[in-house]
């Protein structure tokens, strides 16, 4: 069907380590995230394997200021959002290299009580009714608005990472 496409994501799992925060030259804050997921099975020989799969995430604005203030190493979240390939050239060799990565829109702390539990929702849903324990604090988050007329679009050289 001509005209019909879905790209969305969703994934739960454990951060790999504490947000990057940083911050466009315009002031637009990107954060970056790293998530596990676990994959468990029984091989040929009939023995349990595991698998880990990690996954880059990037969050923009306030859903980055969020990310940056309540995510923590090792805890357990619930990312929405897109995939997206940029490219770039290889400032040493010159060859152009490609990175898929997720693009966050919405996100919710699964830690109970204390871990920092949390729902923060964003795109045009508005809110999301969260599966969380122990908050429902909901913040606006659209994706940012293209740059004005002869300013261009944010280049691979305008992302801090």
């Amino acid at each position: 069907m001509a005209g019909k496409s879905l790209n969305r994501v969703q994934l739960i799992g454990n951060l790999g380590k504490d947000p990057e925060i940083k911050y466009t030259p315009s002031g637009t804050a990107v954060a970056k995230i790293t998530i596990a997921t676990n994959e468990r099975f029984k091989d040929k020989g009939g023995e349990w394997q595991d698998r880990t799969e990690w996954h880059n995430v990037v969050l923009w604005q306030r859903l980055a200021e969020i990310a940056g203030e309540y995510l923590k190493k090792g805890g357990k979240v619930y990312v929405e959002g897109r995939l997206q390939t940029r490219s770039w050239d290889d400032k040493t060799s010159g060859q152009k290299k490609y990175m898929t990565e997720i693009v966050g829109s919405d996100l919710i702390l699964l830690g109970g009580r204390g871990e920092g539990g949390g729902d923060f929702s964003g795109g045009s849903r508005g809110t999301s009714s969260g599966a969380s324990s122990g908050g429902g604090n909901n913040f606006d988050q659209r994706m940012p608005e293209p740059e004005p007329a002869g300013s261009g679009p944010i280049s691979d050289e305008d992302i801090p990472f």
